[in-house]
Formats: C-alpha cells, sequence, structure tokens
C-alpha cells in the first residue's frame, strides 16, 4: 500500500503564495485607510442633509471598514506556517472571515429595508444639494477602492469579501447620488427610500453568493469549477488502474484545492508509473495537493 503526495508538502506549496496574499494585505490596507475617512464625511453629511440613503451608505461603511480590518487580519494570520497541531496551517481563517463578512452584507441589506419602510411611512427633509455632494465623494472613493482591490478578487473569498463590500458601497452611493438629483428635480423625497431598497436587494444578492461559496469550502464541497465524475474518470483511465473509490476533491482555501482517493491496481510493480500518471491528470483540473491509496483489492471501500 503506497501514498503519493504532490512533490511539495502543503506547507511549501502554499510558499509560493505568500507574496500573493502580501500583496492583497497591502492593497487592502490602503483601501481601509480610504474608506474610514470617507466613513466619516458621509455620517457628518448624511446627518446634516437628513438622508437616509447617505445615512445608509455610511452604516454600510463604518461595518466595511470592520470588514476590511478583519480581512486585512485573515490575510496576515493566513501566512503563518504549518505546525504540527495545525498541519494545513491557518489558511482557512480567510474563509472565516469572508462568511462574517458576507453575514455582515445580510444584516445591511435587511436593516436598510426596514429603515427604508420606516422613511416611507414618515418621510423626512432632505437637504439634496448637500446629499449629491457627499454622496459624489463616497463614489469615487469605493470605485478607487474596488479597482485597487480588483485584482485578484476572483482567486480569493476573502478579498472578494472585501471587494463586494466596496461594489456595494460604490452602488449605495450610486444610489444616493441618484435620489439626490431626482429630490432636486422633482421634490419627490420617497425617491430616497425607494432607491436605498433597490441597493439593500443588490447587497443582498453578493452577500448571498459569497455566502454559500464560503459554507461550501467550510463543508469541503467539490469546487464548482471540478466535476467529480470527470476527476473520477480520468483517474479510471490511468493504465493499469483496475478501478477508483473513496473519491474525494475539496477547497482547503482559496486556490488551493485538494484530491484524496483509493485506486486498485493489481500489478504493483506499476504504481510508480500509475502515481505519477495521476498527479499529472490532477494538475490539469488544478489540483494542487494530491494524495492516493493504491491497493490489489478494494478493501478499505
Amino acid at each position: 500500500m503506497f501514498r503519493s503526495m504532490s512533490a511539495l508538502p502543503l506547507e511549501a506549496q502554499c510558499t509560493h503564495r505568500a507574496p500573493l496574499r502580501a500583496e492583497s494585505a497591502q492593497r487592502m490596507t490602503i483601501v481601509l485607510v480610504l474608506s474610514a475617512l470617507v466613513m466619516l464625511a458621509e455620517v457628518v453629511g448624511g446627518y446634516v442633509a437628513g438622508s437616509l440613503a447617505l445615512l445608509a451608505d455610511a452604516g454600510h461603511m463604518l461595518v466595511d471598514v470592520g470588514a476590511l480590518a478583519l480581512a486585512l487580519l485573515a490575510a496576515r494570520i493566513a501566512q503563518r506556517p504549518a505546525t504540527a497541531k495545525r498541519s494545513f496551517g491557518l489558511l482557512r481563517f480567510e474563509i472565516v472571515a469572508a462568511l462574517i463578512n458576507g453575514a455582515l452584507l445580510i444584516a445591511i441589506a435587511v436593516g436598510i429595508g426596514l429603515e427604508a419602510y420606516r422613511r416611507f411611512q414618515s418621510p423626512g427633509t432632505i437637504r439634496a444639494g448637500l446629499l449629491v455632494g457627499v454622496a459624489s465623494l463616497g463614489l469615487a472613493a469605493n470605485l478607487a477602492g474596488a479597482a485597487i482591490l480588483h485584482r485578484g478578487h476572483r482567486h480569493s473569498l476573502n478579498q472578494r469579501g472585501a471587494y463586494l463590500h466596496l461594489v456595494s458601497d460604490a452602488l449605495g452611493s450610486l444610489g444616493a447620488i441618484a435620489a439626490g438629483v431626482v429630490i432636486l428635480t422633482t421634490r419627490w423625497s420617497l425617491a430616497d427610500p425607494l432607491i436605498s431598497v433597490g441597493i439593500g436587494l443588490l447587497i443582498l444578492g453578493g452577500a448571498w453568493r459569497l455566502v454559500k461559496e464560503c459554507v461550501d469550502v467550510l463543508l469541503e464541497a467539490t469546487p464548482s469549477h471540478i466535476s467529480l465524475p470527470a476527476v473520477h474518470d480520468s483517474i479510471a483511465a490511468v493504465p493499469g488502474v483496475e478501478s477508483v473509490h473513496d473519491l474525494h476533491v475539496w477547497t482547503v482555501t482559496s486556490g488551493v484545492v485538494a484530491m484524496s482517493g483509493h485506486l486498485v491496481v493489481k500489478d504493483p510493480g506499476a504504481n510508480q508509473r500509475v502515481l505519477e500518471d495521476v498527479q499529472g491528470r490532477m494538475e490539469e483540473f488544478g489540483i494542487a495537493h494530491v494524495t492516493v491509496q493504491l491497493e490489489r483489492d478494494p478493501t478499505c471501500e
């Protein structure tokens, strides 16, 4: 019975990712400072203008500052090396941070909806000119922050969580500007809570997708971009492999996919060739961490 892992242990495999995480942490630090400054401006402007859309965006940015700080902390912690107690290190802390950020986004969307309902019942006076000015400042800052985090957001759920916060903030600022323009031109103050509801729904959609992806990772589901039957068929097609069972493919953290499985190989002399062939085929699927158990008979099935 033999076991084969990829040529490098997981810690070594993840070493080449350290510069990417360090670069991601630098980007998030810049965006964190920028978001904090804009949040303060929107809090003051929203209070003076009496705008729910602007105050909702400021409240969202307040959570964003905490979310960015959490994402930054997670990126730092994930760089710590593996230990005998935690053989995968703390890589999944990034997934936990992304899950928390997604849950916060859902809470924000619900809160905006509740406050909008109250405003529908009792609309207040809104200083639309101030609303448009402050919201424009927020929009510019949010777009700048989103541009900074755009690179790599598809490869890291942690960074994607921070990126979605900024994108939803940009939508909030854009909605606040739209509300201000409508109020300036028509004096229809209900535009403010109405647009806020639309913003909340957009935030809710993105947050739900993020939370779902995080839960899938924590439950060790097969990554959505990998077909488990295709992996099975690829391994079963290796010459010398009689059958494949107990096959698993899961995500350790963003960009780190692992696979384990049992292969029935009647000829022990073919073991090394089979192992190398399987590892090469798994690389085609983007699976870097491979563990294979070879058996003469399916005794462990």
